[in-house]
This record gives structure tokens, sequence and C-alpha cells, in this order.
């Protein structure tokens, strides 16, 4: 579709820069209109899919300039999250598609329907379509393909597909044809695939997140209004007169990022969340603001007591006598059964509430008069428990992607 645009719009393509094509999303909707209005405009497109996927040389290199353009956007994404990404695009297993597809007729499971080719499966009304009518592949073939190609080249043990709720089924059919196919084998066993649904961003309102003129929001400009804001209250803090530019930038960052991130694993993954910038810049409750400070309040704690925390490992003691202490100790204790169980069920929202509890249980303990740390008789052992504390709740910042900071 998006190719059939750029050939109108653009006669000779190849000098359609990202500024002549402009913002990449007002370029698809427009396209998307065509296609929806326009019979003619529509079965041009549908026959560029075929020609693509055939190798046509003109289409190709038209595709090769939208991904690119597309690739500067996302890298801008990425950059921000902290996200790398080993590219292999869904082109990337186009060569490999036959192949499989013959594979899986030889063994008699794709059968002729309605002039197309599918694979049924039990239990299931519908079938998996490999092969359309028009004699083009489609999703089902790139993800069988794929499927293959982590099982055979990759040697993958364990496959995760991280897309909407709404894909369920098509991903249920898709292993489903792997189990028959004796890629995958039955029951819970290695090498196995899994779909991690996640449910829907929604907006003050309770409908799907989107911006005044009913335009999706893109998580670029979420992101710098995140960042900005929290630059906006280290400023009002007056960080402005005692940091240098490069630690309130550093420090907006990760509480900006960290704040828009932590708001979304913090919730189970199936269930929708409203999106609401105040609640996740504040500095109480359960909010990536609240626990970056948290952990900095440490770090400070250990900082004024001047001891080498690497020396006092070495040669102190922990001692857990008191209920808090104890509380604490055996929460930090608790951290590799949650990661454990983050894992086995695919949910971050697990890390995030022990993290949260632990910096409760940490506040409890440090505000107790009778835990004094720094200059009472059990001050080695209380800043070990500190630095125990700071380490496990770096690492869960760790696996959630958050950048810690240091100091507030």
């Amino acid at each position: 579709m998006l190719i059939e645009f750029l050939f109108e719009k653009f006669p000779n393509f190849e000098d359609a820069t990202e500024t002549a094509i402009g913002d990449l999303q007002a370029f698809y909707k427009a396209s998307k209109q065509r296609f929806d209005s326009d019979p003619a405009f529509k079965e041009r497109a549908q026959q560029a899919v075929v020609r693509l996927q055939g190798g046509d040389e003109k289409y190709r290199r038209a595709w090769a300039q939208i991904c690119e353009i597309s690739r500067t956007e996302f890298h801008k994404v990425y950059q921000r999250l902290g996200v790398h990404l080993e590219e292999k695009g869904e082109s990337f297993y186009n060569p490999y598609i036959p192949g499989v597809i013959e594979g899986l007729t030889k063994q008699g499971l794709v059968e002729e329907s309605q002039g197309a080719r599918v694979i049924f499966i039990d239990g299931i009304n519908i079938p998996l379509i490999v092969v359309k009518s028009d004699g083009g592949f489609n999703y089902a073939s790139t993800d069988l393909a794929a499927l293959w190609y982590r099982l055979n080249e990759e040697k993958a043990e364990w496959i995760i597909y991280v897309t909407d709720v709404g894909q369920q089924q098509h991903f249920d059919m898709v292993f489903k044809a792997a189990k028959r196919a004796g890629w995958l084998p039955q029951g819970d066993n290695y090498p196995k695939a899994s779909h991690v649904g996640f449910g829907l961003v929604l907006g003050e309102d309770g409908k799907r997140f989107r911006t005044r003129n009913t335009e999706v929001v893109r998580l670029v400009d979420l992101l710098d209004e995140a960042k900005n804001r929290s630059k906006a209250a280290l400023i009002e803090r007056g960080k402005g007169e005692e940091w240098t530019e490069e630690e309130i930038e550093s420090t907006a960052d990760a509480v900006g990022y960290g704040a828009v991130k932590y708001a979304d694993l913090k919730n189970n993954r199936l269930t929708n969340y409203t999106f609401n910038f105040d609640q996740m810049l504040n500095d109480k409750g359960n909010t990536a603001v609240y626990l970056l400070y948290a952990h900095a309040r440490i770090c400070s704690i250990i900082r004024r007591s001047g001891k080498d925390v690497e020396e006092l490992k070495n040669k102190g003691t922990l001692v857990l006598e008191h209920k808090d202490e104890r509380d604490l100790g055996l929460h930090l204790l608790q951290f590799a059964e949650v990661v454990e169980e983050a894992c086995t069920n695919l949910l971050p929202n697990v890390v995030c509430d022990y993290l949260y509890s632990l910096s409760e249980i940490f506040s409890k303990f440090y505000s107790n008069p009778e835990c004094k740390v720094i200059g009472s008789d059990k001050e080695t052992s209380r800043l070990l428990l500190c630095e125990a504390t700071a380490v496990v709740m770096r690492k869960c910042f760790n696996l959630l992607g958050i950048t810690p900071i240091y100091k507030i």
C-alpha cells in the first residue's frame, strides 16, 4: 500500500527523502484512506505484495527506502529506552518460506481450500492460511518460516512472542501447527514457544489512548514529555544551582524514561491501564520516581558514613537481631525466587511488586529509632544491610530496564 502510494506521489521515488515524505504516520494515513476508498488502488497494492515477495527490483528498492525511513524513526525510541536490537525483519525469513511450506506439504499438513493452501488445526474452526489464493504469502507463512529458522538455525530453546492480546489465537494456531509438524514437542518441554499478550493503554476517558484530535499517541513524544517534566521538577528543587548540566540531563533521563517504563511494567501485562503523567511522576507511592529516590537515599546513607563498603564486606559481619532487620533480611533472600517466578510466568510486574515492598520494608527499618545506622554500635552490620538493599534494588532496576540514580 505504501509503495504504490510512494510511486503515485513521487514518480522519481528514489528522490523521496524523509523530508519529502515528512511524517511517515501521516503518509501511512493518507495511503490507507486511498486504499479504503479506491478499489483500483487497492488492487494495485495487493498485486504489489506478490511483486515484492517475488523480488521485483523496483519494488524492492522502494521497500528498502520506506524501511530506512522507519528505522530512523524507531531508532529515536530505542535510543531513549536503551533497547538494543538484532534486526531480523519479516523480509529476512522470506527466502525460507517456500522450503518450509514444501516440507509441511510433504508431511501431509498442507491442504487445498477455496483456492488457498491451509493447515487445519484440531479444535479451531478456521484454518491457518499459509498461501493465499493469489499465491502471496501472509503472516502465518512468515511466522512459520521464522519459527522453523529459530529452532533449526539458531537452536533456540525458548522463543517468546510479545504482541497484543488480540493475536493470541493466531500464535496458538502457529504453535499447534509446529507441534503437528514435530518441530516442537507436545507438553511444556523445551524447545518451546510462548505468546506474551498485553492489554491496552487507555486515556483518562477509559478509551484507547489518543491525542485530542484522535491521533495515535507516539511513544517518543511521551518519553520526551516525561523527561521534560522530570527536568523541570529537578530545577524547581534547586538542583540547577548545585548540579552540572550533564547531571541534570542524565537524572531527568533516568527518572522520566524510568517512570514511563515502570508505570507500564507494574501492571499485570494482560490488564488495560490508564496513562497518567501526574501519577507516573509522583514521588510517593508505587512509582519509579519514589523507588529511584529511595535508592539514592540509601546510597547517600552509605556515603555519609564515610566507610568503605568493600572493606566492610570483607571484614564486617551481618547481625540481624531487631525484628525490622530480620524482616528486611528475609525479604532480600526472596529475590531469587521472585526472579524465577517472573521468568517462569513471563510477568515483569512480579519484580515491580517485590521492589516496591523492599523499599517499604527498608523505610520501616531505617525510620525506626531502634535501628539507627550511622554512629550506632551496630553500624557495620546495618551499613551492610543498606548495601545489600541497594544491590538488590539495582538488580531489579536492571531487569526492568531502568537506570538507577545515586544522588538526589
